[in-house]
């Protein structure tokens, strides 16, 4: 019995630390998406053609599939409230990509941004969830039903297609908050959409013939999914088109992290299994990881001089 309850134990302490893993391997495979994207859309600006035929485009595509299926994986093995904030290295390592491969410059405050995205990762880590709220497909469908969401679902499309219909097509290329507003919006369905696909899959291929329930449940959310990863890709390449890689990243990182908490929150409760001291914890991990980012964000406009002050006296 001892050694039972041992193994137990081992399990449940392995599936964190497995997903912790696949989403950290997963960040930086997606950190390098929109760097080679823009790479790719920069060159066939300059040839005069079409980013879709272009080579390094198409890399940083599917290294976009495959930070998916990562993300995928590891949000159906570690709770949502610590995957998603751990995206915050994939914005660390792209903005050290982009200062190589697109020669966007990386100054002191950019440098400070990354020790803070890895300071608050680290926090959030290790004040994480244990459990998942949310462990069986009955659980999931009443969740779903739950008036506060879909209330919230209900608002998120609202303010969807304003910004899409009307915001986007006037103010989409001037206003970098219109592309990231939209793609961080979607971000409230594909992450339950991403974990609730492996709860019904559960009962999808497990043995015997499964219920009408579980097959309807499994192809409106995998059709949720579809939507909003193709609506988001769309608009992701849109944003690079008018914007620094560097610039949509940052921006883009704290307000998906916001609204996929936030959803994840109202949607699987993952929050109820912190005691007081988790919840500072990480509110204070994901407030770091957010500046850490906002600074990432400003070194890109931030011009900094390092004057003696000798000479500075003597030129006041």
């Amino acid at each position: 019995m001892a050694e039972m309850a041992l193994d137990s134990d081992i399990s449940a302490v392995s599936l964190p630390v497995a997903g912790i893993a696949i989403a950290v391997i997963s960040s930086f495979i997606n950190g390098s998406t929109f760097v080679l994207q823009k790479k790719g859309i920069l060159r066939s600006r300059d040839r005069g053609g079409s980013y879709l035929v272009d080579a390094v485009w198409w890399s940083g595509t599917v290294a976009m599939i495959v930070g998916q299926i990562g993300n995928f994986l590891a949000y159906n093995v570690a709770p949502a409230v610590i995957v998603t904030p751990l995206g915050a290295l994939g914005v660390l390592f792209g903005a050290v990509l982009a200062s190589w491969i697109l020669e966007e410059h990386l100054n002191i405050l950019g440098k400070l941004g990354c020790v803070l995205c890895c300071c608050g990762s680290v926090m959030l880590i290790i004040h994480a969830p244990k459990a998942e709220a949310v462990t069986s497909r009955l659980e999931l469908e009443e969740r779903l039903w739950d008036p506060v969401f879909v209330i919230y679902a209900l608002l998120v499309v609202l303010m969807l297609i304003v910004l899409i219909v009307w915001m986007a097509p006037t103010h989409g290329t001037s206003n970098i908050m219109v592309y990231v507003a939209i793609c961080s919006l979607l971000g409230s369905f594909t992450v339950p959409s991403s974990k609730g696909l492996g709860l019904a899959a559960q009962d999808i291929f497990s043995d015997g013939p499964p219920s009408s329930g579980a097959l309807a449940l499994f192809l409106g959310l995998l059709g949720t999914l579809a939507v909003s990863v193709l609506t988001q890709f769309y608009f992701i390449n849109k944003a690079l088109e008018s914007f620094s890689s560097n610039m949509f990243e940052a921006v883009y990182y704290v307000t998906f992290t916001s609204t996929v908490i936030l959803a994840s929150a109202l949607l699987f409760k993952e929050w109820t299994a912190l005691t007081l001291t988790d919840s500072l914890a990480m509110l204070c991990g994901l407030t770091t990881v957010c500046v850490g980012v906002v600074l990432l964000r400003i070194s890109q406009e931030a011009s900094l001089t390092w004057k003696q002050k000798g000479l500075r006296e003597k030129t006041e």
